[in-house]
């Protein structure tokens, strides 16, 4: 099927080809003691396999800190490919806990990642930390509860509240009839967002916004007739969608030849990386979604001193390509597992991680990551906010236009129609 001028097939085999050397990283050969093994659970391969583009970069530019490592012991990375497949993240989680006997594991990649390991991790008692999950699929899709919390399992992440609260923000500069159409999978990650009880249903609705909830669809799904169809009887003028980049090149291309033309399309996942908007071209132009970092944030990490401009003008420089959300989310997990390490009075004792954990206070490219001041158990929030790509020069590039946080991050423009 062609899309938009693109073969989804070929974009998912480029997508495996791009990272598919970094999935056979092994961390660092230290020849000095037995080194703090952590397990990294990522997925390099697959249509989730963005979130693992940056691993090889990033364990470069921590080199000198895992080096030095923790109590006397380098630290080494077993780099894990979940092949964007929750079972098989599952299965890499218990190995890395039995037979690598990893003293912590860590993972980044929507909840379809981040849930089935911190299970294994609960399962072992084994010290986690995740981030790139919004809180709820790590909490309720647990059976847990804010306050109940978990024993090993730990999350630095944002929010469904501050999805809402960033696509509310930048909805409100434009004029349109309140119409929201609603497109999730079903999967962690969409049913969460179509929670009835803590999703965007109940919150748009208490917002002013009329839901037109399009049910759930199968992932990979090539056919969205019958959901734009909805969204056309109802006059629908704004799209909400968690999606991956293929399912949502199937999207916007039958909408666009069924004639659907909502002012806003604001889309959590698929919209991450700018390689998806060149992919879809000009129809791209004025596509929102969530920005969980961006090289204008202000922070600073206390581990390697990098900040967000400089490591995605390094970024750049050492791939050719333009900078990525991940790399963000990626090097603050890497910089709070190395702080949590070298502050453990025995890194490799699980108790004495989990203190670690517990009292973390880390500056990160995110900003300052503390589990302490959380109203959440295992749950430390960070700042999200709402983005718009722009077309120019042939170049998608996104901007900052909604910050409904306390956090000092730079508000650009207003949101735009789309094109």
């Amino acid at each position: 099927m062609k899309i938009m001028g693109f073969n989804r097939r070929r974009f998912l085999k480029a997508t495996a080809l791009a990272v598919a050397a970094p999935a056979l990283i092994k961390g660092p050969a230290f020849a000095a003691g037995e080194p703090i093994r952590v397990g990294f659970v990522t997925p390099q391969t697959g249509p989730l396999a963005f979130f693992g583009e940056p691993d090889r970069f990033l364990l470069q530019r921590f080199k000198s800190a895992l080096e030095q490592g923790a109590n006397g012991r380098p630290i080494e990375i077993l780099i894990k490919d979940s092949q964007s497949n929750p079972s098989r993240a599952s299965e890499l989680a218990n190995q890395l806990a039995l037979k690598d006997e990893v003293s912590l594991l860590i993972t980044a990649g929507g909840p379809d990642t981040v849930v089935p390991v911190a299970d294994q991790a609960e399962l072992n008692g084994i010290p986690m930390i995740g981030t790139a999950c919004p809180w709820q699929p790590f909490v309720f899709g647990r059976n847990s509860t804010p306050d109940k919390g978990f024993n090993w399992g730990y999350l630095f992440a944002f929010g469904l509240e501050d999805v809402i609260a960033a696509y509310i923000g930048l909805w409100g500069t434009i004029e349109t009839n309140k119409k929201v159409g609603l497109l999730f999978p079903n999967d962690a990650d969409g049913n969460a967002w179509g929670d009835a009880k803590f999703g965007f249903p109940p919150a748009l609705t208490q917002g002013g916004y009329t839901v037109v909830d399009t049910g759930r669809y199968t992932p990979m799904a090539e056919d969205f007739t019958a959901q734009i169809t909805k969204m056309k009887s109802e006059g629908v003028d704004i799209v909400a969608a968690t999606m991956i980049p293929p399912e949502f090149f199937t999207f916007w291309s039958q909408a666009k030849q069924q004639g659907f033309q909502p002012k806003i399309a604001t889309i959590g996942k698929a919209l991450l990386l700018p390689t998806t908007l060149e992919a879809i071209g000009p129809t791209a132009d004025g596509l929102s979604t969530e920005v969980a970092w961006h090289p204008s944030y202000p922070s600073r990490s206390a581990t390697t001193g990098d900040t967000s401009s400089s490591v995605a003008a390094e970024w750049q420089k050492a791939t050719g390509r333009q900078w990525t959300q991940a790399v963000g989310l990626k090097h603050a997990l890497l910089d709070v597992a190395i702080d949590v390490l070298k502050r453990a009075s025995d890194p490799r004792d699980a108790g004495s991680v989990i203190e670690a954990i517990k009292a973390t206070r880390a500056d990160t490219l995110l900003g300052t990551v503390d589990w302490s001041v959380s109203g959440i158990k295992n749950v430390a929030k960070v700042p999200i906010v709402g983005g718009q790509w722009r077309q120019a020069d042939g170049k998608f590039d996104i901007a900052i236009c909604a910050n409904p946080t306390g956090a000092a991050i730079p508000v650009a423009d207003k949101l735009r129609p789309v094109a």
